[in-house]
């Protein structure tokens, strides 16, 4: 077919997880309050590391930009499927999209580059402490952000780049809330081969990356806490390390279970890793890094404490 007498989309529309108004009005809902919840959640994070000196080390650093992440990452999805909601309207604008895209990506592969930087942070604390301060430079943790900054929004381009090459004809219906690249890519009327290519390798060597950082570093870590003579001492080891090991089980999981198969055989159950990794992973990190860990308990107590203080007084 030739493609000058095709009909161009210029939007997409979304028909949200289930298509079904009822549902749809119940999980808008849920929706709301996990987004709200992910904002004010990530957001204590942020101000307990801010303004606890105490807290002003490389971890505490990383986590605080992770929580940012989270906050932007679902600002990316969630807030577009609640107004369509409100409006009563299912599409989105073809740059909109585009611009969906470019952000889902980049937040996502951020998520899973400071996990491997939070990784290796862990490894020289653990295996390294005496040098921990030297090697850990802050100069070498804001590099450490920035490159993965860098290299994560470089991919995003590429594949946005590819994308806009791509023609979408009359099928402009999406079973999903927001852009996902890999359903968006079976609505293409075009050869997608390419894209699919690039998704495989780069995409592959984006999330490989990371994760084999992740493995290495834990390899490393379980061998030295091994070594230790106490049972306690191998304990206190693990422990700063847990919190860590919960995040990165939700997210590779999730991710493995969806880009890792060409985008023809996007499923339900895609559907809802993707759920799992956009909504539910911003989510529960605040109340897995809390609630695990002693020092932000303590910093978050005093950050609501200082809170409580000033109200009156106003």
């Amino acid at each position: 077919m030739d493609r000058d007498n095709q009909t161009r989309v210029t939007e997409f529309l979304l028909l949200g997880l289930s298509g079904q108004s009822e549902q749809e009005e119940v999980l808008s809902g849920l929706f709301l309050w996990m987004y709200l919840v992910t904002i004010i959640g990530n957001f204590l994070i942020i101000l307990a590391i801010t303004c606890d000196s105490h807290l002003h080390t490389p971890m505490y650093f990383f986590l605080a930009t992770l929580s940012c992440v989270d906050i932007c990452s679902s600002s990316v999805t969630i807030p577009k499927m609640l107004v369509n909601h409100r409006l009563g309207s299912r599409s989105i604008s073809y740059v909109e999209c585009m611009t969906q895209i470019y952000f889902f990506i980049t937040f996502t592969n951020m998520d899973g580059f400071l996990l491997s930087v939070m990784a290796y942070d862990r490894y020289v604390a653990i295996c390294s402490p005496l040098h921990y301060t030297m090697i850990m430079r802050p100069k070498l943790c804001v590099l450490l952000v920035a490159v993965s900054w860098v290299i994560t929004n470089l991919h995003a381009l590429l594949h946005i780049l590819l994308m806009v090459q791509l023609t979408f004809c009359s099928n402009n219906t999406l079973h999903h809330f927001f852009c996902d690249p890999s359903p968006i890519l079976t609505l293409s009327c075009s050869d997608t081969f390419i894209n699919n290519l690039v998704v495989f390798t780069v995409g592959g060597l984006i999330f490989l990356t990371p994760f084999t950082c992740i493995t290495v570093s834990y390899a490393y870590i379980f061998s030295k806490v091994l070594k230790f003579p106490s049972i306690q001492g191998i304990r206190k080891a693990l422990s700063t390390c847990g919190s860590h090991l919960t995040e990165v089980s939700f997210f590779c999981g999730a991710i493995l279970g969806v880009y890792m198969y060409p985008s023809s055989s996007y499923s339900v159950q895609d559907t809802v890793a993707t759920v799992i990794f956009t909504v539910v992973t911003p989510l529960v990190n605040p109340f897995i890094y809390s609630l695990r860990n002693r020092d932000m308990r303590r910093a978050l107590r005093k950050l609501i404490l200082r809170f409580r203080i000033r109200i009156p007084q106003s």
